[in-house]
């Protein structure tokens, strides 16, 4: 079945209804779309949207069962079954053994949580903005273990590998889309 952008949203507003949770599925569809757009997947921008929307459909409620059952939830809507491997395979090695294999999902993999990360550096400057955050910023949150603890740098070093990239590459481009969508991703939240 297609999901369109606003059953998506329905879709994740019955399982989850945090403003913390919802921002980050917001945040991390724009920069899915973004990366589609750079890395010469612009007609696929929605479907990669759609999956950064719905990766963490399940956490809120399952975070015991994440990823596990995000694909069963999908899988009863009858969901596309590309979109459900995309999702699942966010947590491999982590929750679940479901490796990314296309580009986007490896993108998926290695921006989740490096979006937590910023967002949770933005919040700390005086402007809560990423439009001011410099990647020599970024990098020094990055080092520091006890900040944003819950981020994990294995995943966003994994994620990078798998990708191909240096780190900074990384580091660079997702906060580079965390700034070409900032305004995109608030006009979205203020519609959740």
């Amino acid at each position: 079945m297609e999901l369109t952008r606003e059953q998506a949203g329905a879709l994740l507003r019955r399982y989850n209804q945090e403003p913390f949770h919802l921002r980050h599925a917001v945040t991390v569809e724009a920069v899915m779309e973004w990366y589609a757009g750079q890395l010469g997947y612009a007609d696929e921008a929605d479907f990669w949207g759609m999956v950064g929307l719905l990766h963490d459909l399940d956490f809120e409620q399952w975070p015991d069962e994440h990823c596990r059952k995000a694909g069963q939830l999908m899988e009863a809507e009858g969901l596309d079954p590309r979109l459900i491997h995309a999702v699942v395979c966010h947590g491999w090695g982590i929750c679940c053994e479901v490796k990314p294999e296309h580009e986007m999902e490896k993108v998926l993999f290695a921006a989740d949580e490096l979006t937590g990360l910023i967002w949770a550096a933005a919040l700390m400057r005086p402007s809560k903005s990423v439009q001011d955050m410099e990647l020599k910023s970024l990098k020094k949150k990055f080092k520091d273990k006890k900040f944003a603890a819950g981020c994990s740098r294995e995943a966003i070093q994994q994620g990078a590998d798998l990708l191909g990239w240096e780190l900074d590459t990384l580091l660079e481009r997702t906060l580079e889309a965390m700034r070409a969508q900032e305004a995109l991703i608030n006009q979205r939240c203020e519609g959740l």
